[in-house]
């Protein structure tokens, strides 16, 4: 009909398939098309993450106490003293060694001592075999070695006094020809301050006069017989005090005078008392004894101490 209007409808418009994809065959491994290939991308992601947070939590876990071993499993780590500078001192003493608690290693001290500068401590060893070395030590001490002695004519036992900063287990270590140490303690309360007080002889104008002079006895018979005890005048300065330096006795030999055999070296450093006193007992054997030795200025020492 003449002047009818005709309309025409818009047809969707449709993105054409290429004709490359549409007619060529499925590549190999290809993932069919209901699994969407960036979801499996992200979930292998995923799961390699975890893989690597979970190694890296295992790790300190793998070398904590429980499962790592010991760096020495011949030395314990249980210390009876509860000391929290065990594990410490172990190292520095014995690295390497083999160390045990032992019993037969007595180290006798007062539970409470009164004066910190004068500490009296007895180590007994003798119930040991073949005893070639034995360290003293207060695990809590500015200067935490106290003495050495070696035995050798002479009983495996020494009595001396000790200076004390603060409360603290002292112990004493034996050595045994088989290279063991075997390590006996105590714990002494005290108020402290020990090694940090000067000593009495450095305020005393006519102590070089004396320094160095020995005195002591020894008992021949009854239940003594055997036992040695002498007495060094000397400062024993620990050189923690302002303006005193360290001056103390470094070594000191026991002999018997007739035979010239080595009854016992001693290696006293800094925490011994001022005016030295030690104790010792020969295994077998009497006469006089003759002592040597010096302190770390050179000032020698030299007596003969008869019974």
């Amino acid at each position: 009909m003449s002047g009818a209007r005709t309309e025409t409808r818009a047809q969707p418009w449709v993105s054409p398939k290429p004709t490359a994809m549409r007619n060529s065959p499925p590549m190999a491994g290809a993932l069919p098309r209901t699994q969407p290939q960036g979801w499996t991308r992200w979930r292998v992601h995923f799961l390699v993450q975890w893989l690597v947070l979970a190694c890296l939590c295992l790790v300190p876990w793998a070398s904590s106490s429980s499962w790592a071993a010991p760096a020495n499993p011949s030395i314990s780590d249980e210390d009876p003293l509860k000391s929290v500078r065990w594990k410490d001192l172990r190292r520095q003493f014995f690295s390497g060694a083999t160390v045990v608690f032992d019993d037969p290693v007595q180290v006798q001290a007062p539970v409470t001592a009164e004066n910190p500068l004068q500490v009296p401590i007895s180590v007994d060893a003798s119930a040991l075999q073949g005893v070639q070395e034995v360290v003293v030590f207060a695990d809590l001490n500015p200067i935490v070695e106290v003495l050495r002695f070696y035995p050798q004519a002479a009983k495996a036992k020494l009595s001396f006094r000790i200076k004390l900063q603060q409360s603290t287990p002292v112990r004493a270590a034996a050595r045994t020809a088989d290279g063991v140490w075997h390590l006996g303690g105590t714990w002494v309360n005290t108020a402290g301050g020990g090694c940090t007080a000067p000593s009495f002889g450095s305020a005393n104008p006519a102590w070089l006069t004396q320094l160095n002079d020995v005195s002591g006895r020894q008992w021949s018979e009854g239940p003594n017989a055997g036992r040695m005890r002498m007495r060094i005048v000397h400062p024993m300065d620990t050189g923690l005090v302002s303006g005193i330096p360290a001056f103390f006795l470094e070594n000191l030999e026991f002999r018997d005078a007739a035979t010239q055999e080595l009854l016992m070296r001693v290696k006293p450093f800094e925490p011994v008392s001022e005016n030295p006193v030690f104790t010792l007992e020969r295994a077998s054997g009497s006469g006089p004894v003759v002592v040597s030795g010096r302190d770390n200025n050179g000032n020698p020492v030299a007596s003969t101490i008869a019974p």
